[in-house]
């Protein structure tokens, strides 16, 4: 988008830095690949108002009176720059959830698409909870579940009525990406009122494969509807956390992240795919946020500059940006401080 608006761009990142290693220059912009493996980002000239540095590797002097720098642009380009990282992170789920629907994505039953080979799956596993310790996972696939000579018809309502029948051990004969395996469970008193559990939920969960070209408009759907999802629940978080009620343990940075891929990855390829779709569809969202060193906050920047019919001070506009870069930094570092302690 910015070399379409004749903006200079001085790297195109895959990943987000620390930088792992530069891929290849083309059109005078080198690429890189970064060890953080989601979304990437675009470099471009003169985003800051007091850049005002040549290209050293061109062995150009330009500065920000130049016709390629952002600042050059008027407000309407730089705002539609400055948004198109946004859009970049909605195409990209979008891409990989109809990619999903051709390979064959896991739907729950109830859909007015129809399912393929339904199982029943654990959807949920309570912290701390009998099923948690035993090691059940979300993603199981429950392939028989017993209790001594007894056992289970394996659909969700079934299998609930079979585990609350008493505080017996029931065995859990799983399937977890082709391997399977069984676990043994006590349920308890407490987790679900009046009755022993275990501490899972299910569902019916099938295949649903579609045509390309079905697969591109119910990925459409399907990416709008996470996406209203996703800023619905962003919200909430920000607002509970202004009132001092959320759950900061919730929260998860790019350690437990990484930790996450591998435990989705054991499930399959297609769940991976949805995976890294659901973080970009975070990160687009995330970026659109109205506050310094994200692209919302720069779009506000660019509004109230359009309000005002003047520019931000440069001095305002760093001091803004840095103070909101530092708490960024300060908020991730807390973070990964916890998921390494979460680890070990």
């Amino acid at each position: 988008m910015a070399r379409k608006f004749g903006i200079r761009v001085d790297e195109f990142g895959l990943g987000f830095p620390p930088r792992a290693k530069k891929l290849f220059t083309w059109k005078s912009t080198p690429f890189t690949l970064n060890w953080l493996p989601f979304g990437g980002f675009v470099k471009i000239f003169g985003e800051n108002p007091s850049e005002n540095s040549p290209r050293k590797d061109l062995g150009v002097p330009l500065g920000l009176s130049s016709g390629d720098s952002f600042q050059s642009k008027n407000r309407s380009i730089q705002a539609a720059v400055l948004g198109a990282g946004v859009v970049g992170n909605f195409i990209f789920a979008w891409l990989l959830i109809s990619l999903g629907f051709v390979v064959g994505l896991p739907a729950p039953a109830g859909l007015s698409l129809p399912i393929n080979d339904p199982q029943t799956v654990i959807t949920i596993v309570l912290p701390d909870s009998p099923a948690e310790l035993i090691g059940l996972k979300s993603g199981d696939v429950i392939t028989r579940l017993s209790r001594g000579e007894a056992s289970s018809e394996l659909t969700p309502e079934a299998a609930s009525l079979f585990i609350s029948q008493s505080l017996e051990p029931i065995t859990f004969e799983i399937d977890r990406g082709g391997q399977i395996s069984t676990k043994v469970v006590i349920p308890k008193e407490g987790i679900v009122e009046g009755r022993p559990a275990v501490g899972i939920s299910m569902d019916t969960i099938g295949i649903v494969k579609l045509s390309p070209l079905q697969a591109v408009g119910y990925g459409l759907k399907t990416t709008s509807e996470l996406t209203v999802m996703t800023a619905q629940a962003i919200g909430i978080f920000i607002w509970e956390a202004l009132g001092g009620r959320a759950d900061l343990s919730s929260v998860t940075g790019p350690v437990g992240i990484v930790g996450m891929v591998g435990d989705v990855r054991e499930l399959g390829f297609v769940y991976l795919l949805t995976f890294t779709a659901l973080i970009s569809i975070n990160l687009a969202i995330i970026n659109l946020l109205p506050f310094p060193a994200l692209d919302g906050g720069r779009l506000l920047f660019v509004l109230v500059e359009t309000i005002t019919r003047r520019p931000i001070p440069p001095r305002v506009f760093n001091a803004l940006n840095t103070l909101g870069f530092a708490f960024l930094i300060f908020l991730m570092l807390l973070v990964t401080i916890r998921d390494v302690r979460n680890i070990f």
